[in-house]
């Protein structure tokens, strides 16, 4: 048991020395002369890490605004095609319509021919 002890009061004594040089190296940081030139040196690394965040941020939101505007364009470009796809649709109808009504019209205009060709045989 004597053993035991002796190893855990080493190992307290050990414990208190390591807290006591730790507060005597912070203490003594504090007081050091580059301390300034160190935080400055802290604060402009900061500052420049802070401006590429920003820099990055705003390519971000940059190219989403690209982003926005090519499906803007896209989907005018889409409603586009498709406006005139139906106008080209229509306008094939028509044609096609305007054909039909045309060869009707020839179709009695012959119709017309043969029944005057033939009342005037009649005759």
């Amino acid at each position: 048991m004597k053993k035991r002890d002796n190893e855990l009061n080493d190992r307290r004594k050990a414990a208190t020395d390591t807290k006591a040089a730790m507060l005597e190296k912070f203490r003594a940081a504090q007081n050091a002369p580059d301390r300034e030139a160190k935080l400055a040196e802290r604060a402009a690394v900061a500052a420049a890490r802070e401006e590429r965040h920003a820099e990055r941020e705003r390519q971000k939101a940059e190219e989403q605004e690209r982003l926005k505007q090519e499906e803007a364009a896209r989907l005018i470009a889409e409603e586009a095609a498709a406006k005139a796809e139906a106008e080209e649709r229509e306008a094939a109808e028509k044609a096609r319509i305007a054909h039909l009504v045309e060869y009707e019209a020839a179709r009695k205009a012959e119709r017309d021919r043969k029944y005057a060709a033939r009342k005037a045989r009649q005759k």
